[in-house]
């Protein structure tokens, strides 16, 4: 995972943690058949096309609340008629808690991950929930030192590691918070 510290921020990208492989069938696909790609591939759902271009999305959800519910034939039930559209988008580049606010908002427990217009996978609730514990390991990491920002730029203010002195000119090295003085006596 692409953790990147910016700051005293963790920034995780949506394209750091999307999955990438994405199912996809045509509009005219019936329920049966987008069920069978679900199992197949476990996963929760298919991503709906036309011409190649993707108009939909369809989740277990919508299979059951849609389909079963109603007491449809999911093998004389299209896709397009039960598929929940427009899709909703976010850029890969985007960062994993604007795609939770996002999905927030939208109330979606999904999003289509999307670079330059063309779709590049997928990143649910699920996957924002997988970072979780690495971020508060960083952002702990980065209270137990008591790092801020620093006047000076790209810096951190906090206590060394090494000298366990205060600084405002810390930078991280080999996983360590050092003073300038600690990086010159380390050759860093």
């Amino acid at each position: 995972m692409g953790l990147k510290m910016v700051g005293i921020r963790a920034r995780v990208l949506v394209g750091d943690v999307m999955t990438k492989s994405l199912i996809t069938l045509p509009d005219s696909s019936n329920a049966k058949r987008v069920a069978i790609a679900m199992s197949g591939n476990d996963v929760g759902s298919v991503i709906i096309t036309r011409d190649g271009h993707p108009v939909g999305i369809i989740t277990e959800r919508d299979l059951v609340e849609r389909v079963i519910a109603r007491g449809l034939k999911p093998e004389s039930t299209l896709a397009r008629s039960i598929m929940s559209s427009p899709l909703s988008v976010i850029d890969q580049k985007a960062e994993v808690m604007e795609a939770a606010r996002k999905m927030a908002k939208l109330r979606v427990r999904r999003l289509v991950v999307v670079e330059r217009g063309e779709m590049t996978g997928i990143i649910t609730s699920r996957d924002i929930l997988s970072t979780a514990p690495e971020l508060v390991e960083v952002l702990t990491e980065a209270s137990r030192n008591r790092l801020m920002p620093s006047k000076k730029g790209e810096l951190l203010a906090g206590y060394c590691d090494n000298c366990e002195e205060w600084s405002d000119t810390l930078k991280e090295s080999n996983g360590q918070f050092l003073c300038e003085e600690c990086r010159m006596e380390s050759g860093v």
